[in-house]
């Protein structure tokens, strides 16, 4: 005899509101179908469970999840054959949310279970996010257990009486409400699915699959799965093969350039982590899609935002992380990821120490990134982060101090590092410090303004200065130089003389010098300091104190150079002549500063055309 339909209101207990509400303040409605498959799921592994403890005896099989449609009637059914409820379990689970059943679950059973997605009870009421109705019809795996149907409006009230289900398992039926027609749509389910469900451990089919036959799409009798339930993060890496990851790179991002390599993270102790994180090829530096990493509870995929869980410079890579930890565990997960990674990068520069730098290039922004913005990854990177200098020749930091410490230690004991920024207009600068026995580094990356900062901070007694900040003299200094004596009135007429034919616009700072004879007549070159700055202001996005200064330039006068020698003459014997008058129609004057800007690449427009003109007169 069929029991009669009771009626009441779901109750929430004060104790549980908590975990309810964060469970559903989702700014989606679209999770509804992620939390429902995945209770159908943990109901499943809930009877593997028990058969495997032997409580569960009878045959268990066919164990899938499906996903059932009917788009002209706006009505989705999740289907299961686990361990369906009973009419007290429906009461409790359903109508109060004041228990957890897989709590209860996994306390009996957690000898058996390796995992259990959710809870039961708290992800179904995403349901009514959806649903003008939601209808639960099931049948417990208990010796003796009657079907149970229940039905609620999205108000309060529920109906919940004997219901008609003959096979083990629970049916939930969405009828949806018209402002949820989307989820009406076959190709909107199936993207759905695809995003959240295609690694549940469990079978989940949606529909049939399809062939092409006689010009058309017809479905066939094979179920249309889509999950594989076996990714391979869930697998020991000494059962897979580098083609499989690979594979698996190529399912995750289709369009992708293969990943440069890759770390398999699996570890039980002290918190439950695993997945596989991807070192990607990083075609343009800067322009990187940070939100590559997918994260995963148990092969239910949450998010591919993994800020909180990963630390800022690993959001570069791609992959997988899979963990069902709490909130208290977010930072010993962040911090071992770290630590693997870095492991990961020191066996490759110890043991494929040529691959390393040959995909060296590809990942220095990664990891001076990670240096800048982690203390522990900085430590662990100074053993294995490489230089790169000017003939592609790449160095551990050890190893290149050493190499250059004899040749390239100032007065002041000091060893400094000369870099280039941008070879090919700095060549003339390369080749100059070449030729004194000096090594040159390429640092083209954007953070490099930054990483310098960061390696002189890091390492003792060491400078970085960029290869035309001064005279090749005066980079590396010896000894103290000797000034060329000049009065302060010289000074000043100097200071004027250059300033008269130098582009408006800027600073200059004009500084006499004795370089030789051989020595260019006149150099420009930056502050290595104040340069420096204002490239970390322009990185930063922001227009600080350095960033919105104008361009400042030093115009370092060679005063042993015959050039100048034959200008400063000239001034002398035109002491009555202004400076500015005087340099108005000097074409020498004219003729060495313009040297100096063109091999800054500061001479444009019409300044270029007229010297362009006085070359080829000079030249007649």
């Amino acid at each position: 005899m069929a029991t009669k339909a009771l009626k009441g209101k779901i109750g929430v207990t004060t104790e549980n509101i908590f975990p309810v509400i964060k469970q559903f303040l989702y700014s989606d409605h679209e999770i509804f179908l992620r939390e429902l498959v995945a209770n159908a799921v943990d109901a499943t592994r809930k009877l593997q469970a028990l058969a495997s403890s032997g409580d569960f005896k009878d045959e268990l099989g066919e164990l899938k999840v499906s996903v059932e449609l009917d788009e002209k009637k706006k009505i989705l059914k999740v289907i299961d054959r686990g361990i369906g409820m009973t009419e007290d379990e429906v009461d409790r689970y359903i109508n109060q949310i004041a228990f957890s059943s897989a709590g209860e679950f996994l306390e009996k059973y957690k000898d058996q279970m390796a995992s259990i997605i959710g809870h039961f009870g708290l992800g179904f009421y995403s349901a009514f996010m959806v649903s003008k109705k939601v209808e639960i019809d099931t049948l417990s795996w208990q010796e003796g257990a009657k079907p149970v149907h229940w039905t609620c409006d999205g108000s309060p009230e529920y109906s919940m009486g004997e219901g008609k289900k003959a096979d083990r398992g629970t049916v939930i039926t969405l009828h949806l409400d018209d402002d949820s027609e989307e989820f009406a749509a076959k190709g909107r389910i199936s993207q759905l699915l695809g995003k959240y469900c295609k690694f549940m451990p469990v079978p989940v089919v949606f529909g049939k699959k399809t062939e092409w036959k006689d010009g058309k799409s017809v479905e066939t009798d094979e179920d249309n799965v889509i999950n594989s339930i076996e990714p391979i993060w869930t697998k020991a890496p000494s059962e897979l093969k580098d083609e499989d990851y690979l594979k698996f790179y190529r399912e995750l991002y289709p369009m992708e350039e293969e990943p440069m390599f890759w770390i398999h993270l699996n570890v039980d102790y002290p918190f439950t982590l695993t997945g596989v994180l991807y070192f990607p090829k990083i075609k343009e530096r800067m322009a990187i899609d940070k939100n590559k990493i997918q994260l995963y509870c148990n092969q239910m995929f949450v998010t591919d935002h993994v800020d909180n869980i990963v630390p800022d410079f690993l959001t570069l890579l791609h992959g997988v992380i899979d963990s069902p930890q709490s909130d208290a565990n977010v930072k010993k997960i962040s911090t071992y990821i770290t630590k693997k990674v870095a492991d990961r990068l020191e066996e490759i520069f110890k043991e494929q120490r040529e691959q390393f730098e040959q995909k060296w290039d590809n990942i220095k922004l990664f990891i001076e990134y990670g240096m800048l913005s982690d203390e522990k990854f900085c430590e662990r990177a100074l053993k294995f982060a490489l230089l790169k200098n000017t003939d592609g020749k790449y160095f551990s930091l050890e190893d290149y101090r050493t190499a250059i410490e004899p040749a390239q230690t100032d007065k002041d004991k000091n060893v400094v590092y000369l870099y280039a920024t941008k070879p090919a207009e700095q060549y003339s600068w390369i080749e100059g410090a070449k030729n004194q026995g000096y090594d040159v580094l390429l640092m083209d990356c954007e953070l490099d303004s930054h990483f310098v900062n960061l390696l002189e901070a890091k390492i003792e007694h060491t400078r970085f200065a960029r290869v035309d900040s001064d005279s090749v003299g005066n980079l590396i200094p010896k000894e103290d130089k000797v000034k060329p004596e000049m009065s302060e009135d010289d000074k000043k007429t100097l200071d004027e003389l250059f300033k008269a034919v130098l582009p408006e616009g800027n600073d200059y700072m004009v500084d006499a010098q004795n370089l030789g004879e051989a020595a260019a007549p006149v150099l420009i070159t930056q502050s290595e300091f104040m340069r420096r700055y204002r490239e970390m202001s322009a990185l930063g996005g922001g227009m600080n104190f350095y960033g919105s200064m104008p361009e400042a330039y030093n115009i370092i006068v060679n005063m042993e150079n015959p050039l100048v020698a034959k200008i400063w003459g000239g001034k002398k014997e035109a002491a009555d002549t202004a400076a500015a008058d005087f340099a108005k129609d000097n074409e020498l004057l004219h003729q060495v500063v313009d040297l100096a800007l063109l091999s800054n690449g500061m001479l444009k427009g019409k300044a270029l055309a007229d010297f362009i003109a006085r070359s080829e007169k000079l030249l007649q």
